[in-house]
């Protein structure tokens, strides 16, 4: 039985380059897998051939059990994959319900529950939901692109580095929540720097090293792991 997601023997990269080499990534319903490893090895590069916006030369991406590896990422959207890029993720002159309201593009439902499911999730961005994005931290920013991706009713949302620049009590808190969204049975795949903290919540980790997989195991046992622990977690 092939997992809910499995990216699978990824090769590819930016022109003639390739980044990724014989790269797999997989993801069960209801779990969080987690992609780390040092600076340039091709993480968010893995992230974004997930997500079709990396041609790949070798492998195949498959989500509950349709190959997708030709589709767009407009057309993966539509088929269930969320994207939450690290940087430029909200619209700063629109107001926080604007933003998620944006979320809602591809439905043609009554997506009002879907709202108030975002803000039971993220309170503050119930208190603020008339203010422009802009004007928000950096913490609260994130909690709106989070909650417009979870607007389209993902069934995989991605996560590309969504503690980037938050202060360690904020990285708490959107870790909370990134667990609750999971409990809904939603299949949630992050790119994360912070990659013991990430480890911890995590079912699955996947260490990769210029574009290959080094270590693929759950989060517990990569934790003790004195490999990875030397090597990636400062010992």
């Amino acid at each position: 039985m092939s997992a809910f997601l499995a990216a699978t023997h990824m090769t590819g990269g930016y022109g003639g380059a390739d980044i990724l080499h014989d790269c797999s990534i997989t993801v069960e319903k209801g779990e969080i897998a987690v992609i780390v490893g040092p600076n340039g090895a091709g993480k968010s590069t893995a992230m974004k051939a997930v997500f079709g916006m990396l041609g790949l030369r070798e492998g195949s991406v498959v989500l509950d059990g349709e190959d997708i590896t030709d589709l767009s990422p407009q057309a993966r959207v539509r088929m269930g994959m969320g994207f939450v890029p690290q940087t430029n993720n909200v619209f700063v002159s629109m107001s926080v319900e604007e933003n998620l309201e944006m979320g809602a593009f591809i439905r043609d439902d009554d997506f009002k529950g879907t709202m108030e499911q975002v803000f039971e999730l993220f309170p503050i961005l119930k208190e603020k939901r008339r203010q422009p994005a802009g004007e928000l931290s950096g913490g609260q920013r994130q909690q709106v692109a989070v909650g417009r991706a979870l607007m389209t009713q993902p069934k995989l949302l991605m996560l590309d580095e969504p503690t980037a620049g938050v202060s360690p009590i904020v990285m708490d808190e959107l870790f909370d929540r990134i667990l609750e969204v999971a409990a809904t049975g939603i299949a949630i795949l992050m790119v994360e720097q912070n990659a013991r903290q990430a480890l911890n919540i995590a079912d699955h980790g996947f260490v990769l090293v210029q574009g290959r997989n080094r270590f693929t195991d759950t989060g517990e046992a990569l934790l003790a792991n004195p490999d990875v622990r030397r090597s990636f977690l400062g010992g």
